[in-house]
């Protein structure tokens, strides 16, 4: 760790971002959550408690305010937020940020583009291997799966380094690593499956390694997805994604992956960065015809969460 600390400010205020301030917290790191898409609001301190393994709850306080009662940001910024509104933020953040790293804490293929775009100086991407939920609004579950690995997007290896020793904390661990594309891919095919077939059957992330019928509709999309990474220039085998997705499944038995959890809260799901996006990206290739499932378990999962917030809606207006 630098001998000078380095505020962390938490951008999103969901599962991982409030997770990852309490253990930040308890590590004795300065933390601020900000909340993404809230205008205007005070700042307050609130309790937030975290239940890990062994029904352990480890508790802090924490600091919450939005964006707008923070004119400049000067520490390392991590983004927790939902990734569809990253072109958003990258506007609001540009000329407020400085030097200071960002570092990207989300799900799918093609999140950090906007950064990029608008020419943010240092940039990070982290592949994340936790899940954690909601219990309410001051209570999370959290369980890892592994260490979470954070590359280069732009920038260079030693103030990756640095990167790492602030955010690494040992409930909530990183590691730097200089090849990511690989791990990136992998991963965003098996959230393609896990963000698709769970919230279709309304099922925890279990499913997969206590049904072998699901197990069989997971291959088929991996092996779509796979298809469409190798045309890219990105090697992965089968075997490696199903191990890979048949430890989360074991790992995190009972726990409702994000985007079961967004449809349940009447949210927009992150869908676009993960089925969408592999099909953008098939079309590219000219192997649309290739991506079939993805493509429809996708379109499916987006109805399902628009026909969810429609209902809302007019029931809303049926009360006015």
């Amino acid at each position: 760790m630098d001998s000078v600390q380095k505020h962390i400010f938490i951008i999103g205020s969901g599962a991982i971002g409030k997770a990852l301030a309490v253990f930040l917290k308890l590590a004795g790191r300065k933390v601020t959550v900000i909340r993404g898409r809230v205008k205007d609001a005070c700042t307050t301190t609130r309790r937030i408690g975290i239940e890990i393994q062994n029904g352990v709850t480890l508790e802090a306080n924490v600091k919450i305010t939005t964006l707008d009662s923070l004119p400049m940001i000067d520490g390392i910024v991590v983004l927790s937020n939902k990734s569809f509104g990253n072109e958003q933020l990258a506007r609001a953040l540009k000329g407020r940020t400085g030097n200071s790293p960002i570092v990207l804490l989300q799900n799918g293929l093609g999140i950090e583009q906007s950064f990029l775009d608008h020419g943010y100086p240092q940039l990070y991407r982290c592949v994340l291997f936790v899940t954690s939920q909601l219990i309410n609004q001051s209570n999370i579950r959290f369980k890892p799966v592994d260490i979470c690995p954070i590359g280069i997007e732009r920038g260079n290896k030693a103030d990756l380094e640095r990167v790492v020793n602030h955010l690494n904390t040992p409930n909530f661990r990183f590691r730097s690593e200089l090849h990511l594309q690989h791990i990136i891919w992998k991963k965003a095919i098996i959230n393609c499956v896990f963000n698709s077939i769970c919230p279709l059957l309304e099922i925890d992330n279990g499913i997969f390694h206590r049904s072998q019928d699901t197990l069989k509709i997971a291959r088929r999309i991996i092996v779509e997805c796979i298809n469409i990474a190798t045309a890219k220039g990105i090697a992965i085998r089968q075997d490696e994604v199903e191990t890979g997705l048949l430890r989360i499944s074991q790992l995190s038995e009972g726990q409702a992956i994000s985007t079961l959890q967004d449809i349940r809260n009447k949210r927009r799901t992150e869908i676009e960065t993960l089925n969408h996006e592999i099909v953008r990206i098939a079309e590219q290739v000219h192997q649309q015809d290739s991506v079939r499932e993805t493509r429809l378990l996708g379109e499916l999962i987006k109805l399902k969460s628009e026909l969810t917030q429609n209902i809302i809606d007019t029931e809303v207006i049926g009360k006015l």
